[in-house]
């Protein structure tokens, strides 16, 4: 034992610390992340949470009745109490997207570069700013005022005050502003950023994409604004085709499978269907995207009353390209944007012709499903898919709700600016399309005063409240 003894003293009195630096070290979990890795894990996080028809935290797919449910239809009716889904999701988007993409912000800020290394650092920058913007303006079209000056903050504020969510809009239009501008040729994340590799040309269309989106959103609201930030954006450079789309590239198998495929095929659930208000829709257009988007397991395509009971087997499924995994997901759209710029040319924010970008936007979605111009031409052709100048409202509203089939958020948020299509009121609930989400379940118990303050400011924490932009009766 002595001689054990004499021999760690001599090992601590010739070994320094020094020595011994690196040995307690776990490589596998670092102590210091790259800002790469949050970025791209912010990624990947924001597309998952975007793109699942979890109704544990994404609803959205109910909200713009695309699809509806069969055993468990609480959420299908609007009850976002019983299972929190909206703290759930707004927690996710805060805690998994917000805070990863501060601190890759914090890194690269604090990293010492030399002028020639600038325009790189300031590229990623500019992706990381613009994908908080998108991110904030997600949490802000769906519940409305939210923590946001205040949020982030950790220990430093565990209450935050729930900012007002039209002056968050406009700071967020300022910080869209704010990235752009850093914006060069150079180089960025590299193949860390999956959803454009590190090409600043592609960012800077996105964030003009995104600007023209969130002008026509309050062109209710603040027409004025609107028409200034929507002319910036085109003017600065917006999509041009679909090979521009915020797309993220699922991978064939967990864990980074499309989480669509995670429901509905990992798992072996049979609880989504198509929902009647899509399929009655559709049905009499003659869409050649029909056999793409539904599956041909009934004919005709008949969908599960919006809301109800309804038997997995009696009732029209998501077609088979959703049962694929490695299905991109996307976030924003070239149709998507094409249909902004006729909606935004009809709201006189912006010079051109409607109805050029309404066949563009139409056509774009066919192609996109379908490969064929010939398809989407003679799908333009018929009267009841012409576009109607004198209920534009209808024509976009529509249109733009098919093709935007599957993602559910923006195909709701649409349908609250526009009014089209016309709704199913669910059986159960028989309650409206909610307008906003609730907040979450823990609100009023941890951040009582705040929650208290920001509910009344709009009118009640209910479904039927409004965020600042979704006026009723005004341009719509």
């Amino acid at each position: 034992m002595k001689k054990l003894i004499l021999i760690a003293l001599l090992i601590g009195t010739t070994i320094s610390c020094e020595d011994f630096e690196g040995w307690n070290v776990d490589t596998k979990n670092p102590s210091e992340v790259p800002a790469s890795f949050l970025m791209t894990s912010a990624q990947r996080t924001l597309f998952l949470r975007m793109t699942s028809p979890s109704v544990s935290y994404n609803i959205f797919k109910m909200f713009s009745q695309h699809w509806t449910a069969t055993t468990y239809n609480d959420e299908a009716n609007y009850d976002l109490r019983q299972r929190d889904v909206s703290g759930t999701f707004y927690t996710y988007l805060y805690r998994d997207v917000l805070s990863d993409l501060q601190e890759a912000k914090k890194i690269v800020t604090a990293e010492e570069v030399s002028v020639f290394e600038q325009p790189i650092k300031d590229n990623q920058l500019a992706i990381i700013g613009l994908m908080e913007v998108y991110t904030w303006h997600v949490i802000v079209d769906t519940f409305g005022d939210v923590p946001y000056s205040e949020a982030l903050l950790g220990s430093d504020n565990l209450l935050p005050v729930y900012d007002n969510d039209a002056d968050i809009y406009m700071d967020l239009f300022a910080r869209i502003d704010a990235a752009l501008a850093l914006i060069s040729s150079n180089d960025s994340f590299g193949g860390s950023d999956l959803i454009y590799g590190g090409d600043m040309n592609n960012w800077k269309k996105f964030g003009n994409s995104l600007k023209l989106r969130m002008a026509v959103r309050i062109s209710d609201y603040d027409l004025a604004s609107a028409k200034s930030y929507a002319q910036a954006a085109i003017n600065g450079g917006v999509f041009e085709s679909s090979s521009d789309n915020t797309s993220f590239p699922f991978e064939g198998g967990p864990p980074n499978a499309n989480p669509i495929w995670s429901a509905v095929v990992e798992s072996g659930r049979s609880d989504i269907v198509v929902a009647n208000t899509f399929t009655d829709i559709i049905n009499p257009l003659n869409d050649p995207r029909a056999s793409v988007l539904m599956r041909d397991n009934i004919d005709p395509y008949t969908g599960g009353p919006y809301g109800a009971n309804n038997t997995f087997s009696n009732y029209t499924h998501i077609g088979d390209v959703f049962h694929e995994a490695d299905l991109e997901g996307i976030i924003l759209s070239y149709e998507e944007v094409e249909f902004l710029q006729a909606e935004a040319i009809e709201r006189n924010l912006i010079s051109g012709d409607a109805e050029t970008h309404y066949n563009n936007g139409v056509t774009a979605s066919i192609e996109y499903w379908t490969g064929s111009d010939a398809d989407a031409a003679a799908y333009l052709a018929q009267s009841t898919v012409a576009y109607d100048a004198s209920n534009w409202q209808k024509s976009i509203g529509v249109q733009k709700w098919i093709a935007l089939y599957g993602k559910g958020f923006e195909a709701w948020s649409s349908w609250r600016m526009l009014d089209y299509p016309e709704m199913n009121t669910p059986p159960v609930s028989n309650l409206p399309v909610p307008r906003r989400y609730l907040y979450g379940n823990d609100d009023p118990d941890i951040n009582g005063t705040n929650y208290a303050a920001a509910a009344s400011a709009m009118g009640g924490d209910e479904l039927d409240s409004r965020v600042f932009w979704d006026i009723n009766g005004v341009g719509n």
